[in-house]
This record gives C-alpha cells, sequence and structure tokens, in this order.
C-alpha cells in the first residue's frame, strides 16, 4: 500500500512538529487548508489507512472552489500530508500554515 510507506515515513518525523491548540490555516486566494491538533473522527478517511497508524493523524477541513470537504493530516516531512474523504490526497508545505486569523 503506498500510502501506508507514506504514513511510516511520516510518522517517524511526527512527534517533531506539533500544531498549537486551535487551528493553522494555509490559503491560496479563496481557496483554504485547516489544520489541528484533535484526533482524525472521519471515519471515511480512518477506513483507509491501515490501524496501527490511525492515531497518529490528525483533524483537517479545506475549502476548494467553494465547496467544503473534511480531510485528516499527518506530518511528511517539512508538509502536511492531507487524506481527503474521497480517497484524494494533497501535500501543503508545513511553512504555508499560520494561525488561523492571523
Amino acid at each position: 500500500m503506498k500510502l501506508l510507506g507514506v504514513l511510516i515515513a511520516a510518522a517517524a518525523l511526527a512527534a517533531c512538529t506539533t500544531v498549537q491548540s486551535g487551528e493553522l490555516r494555509a490559503s491560496n486566494g479563496r481557496d483554504a487548508v485547516w489544520i489541528t491538533d484533535k484526533p482524525c473522527t472521519s471515519a471515511a478517511v480512518l477506513a483507509r489507512v491501515a490501524p496501527q497508524w490511525r492515531e497518529r493523524l490528525r483533524e483537517a477541513r479545506a475549502r476548494w472552489n467553494g465547496d467544503e470537504y473534511r480531510a485528516c493530516w499527518i506530518v511528511n516531512g517539512s508538509d502536511a500530508h492531507l487524506l481527503y474523504e474521497d480517497g484524494d490526497q494533497g501535500i501543503v508545505p508545513l511553512a504555508d500554515f499560520k494561525q488561523d486569523g492571523a
């Protein structure tokens, strides 16, 4: 499983980067991604990930072209690797995230 390989690599770095309480946001015009340090609660995302990695995933959400999407994320090097409920994935550099409202 290709995703499992990404999660294994990311898990080693997960302890090095944490999100402060609240949400962090990365935006590009009207599109945005929010990440939190809360555990992932999306059953659709969790069902796509091997059980031993589920506890490492954190809650996320995104707005793309005006539509809202639920997701979960994990650290992958210097990026946030996002896993969406429909199976899509995305990468956003951690440096792009700022405190929401800042």
